[in-house]
């Protein structure tokens, strides 16, 4: 009866220790790191397609609101990189406000229009929503070019439906 009393004792012990030890490490003392990425879509489609290429050098912004009076309480911009993939850092635990990150420009200059559908994301910045990871995924966003490009028409004909289909 002692052995199972110490074993019982150590299992209580040692759990969560164990857990609280595989928990994620956060890096450079911010409190949530937002990633997404930004392409250009050639063919208007409103989606990425095969034709989609990530921008290098677009700017995005992160903004915070109250979800009440939408006062801007935060923001933060950042630029992406070589594969379209941008980061923003954020030290604060954003509670009950209403984040998004925003597209702002293309450095591509035949694909500058945002797309009406998918220039902004919503993100969750708060501990208190059961996620773990301090990492943020926000939806891609995407621009336009101002005419679809000749090889769209054959390329979106992949993606009709048919009766059948639906």
């Amino acid at each position: 009866m002692a052995k199972i009393s110490s074993l019982l004792i150590a299992v209580i012990c040692i759990l969560p220790a164990l857990a609280l030890a595989t928990r994620p490490v956060q890096k450079n003392n911010h409190k949530f790191c937002v990633r997404g990425r930004v392409y250009c879509d050639p063919c208007r489609a409103g989606f990425e397609t095969p034709a989609s290429t990530y921008l290098e050098g677009a700017k995005v912004k992160l903004q915070c609101r109250e979800r009440n009076t939408q006062k801007v309480l935060y923001e933060d911009d950042a630029v992406t990189d070589a594969t379209g993939t941008y980061k923003i850092y954020v030290d604060k635990d954003q509670k009950n406000n209403v984040c998004d990150t925003i597209l702002v420009s293309s450095p591509h200059r035949r694909c500058k229009l945002a797309d009406p559908g998918r220039d902004r994301s919503r993100v969750t910045l708060t501990s208190n929503n059961g996620i773990v990871s301090s990492e943020r995924y926000a939806n891609n966003l995407g621009f336009w070019m101002a005419e679809p490009m000749s090889f769209c028409a054959k390329l979106m004909k992949q993606y009709e439906l048919t009766e059948d289909e639906v």
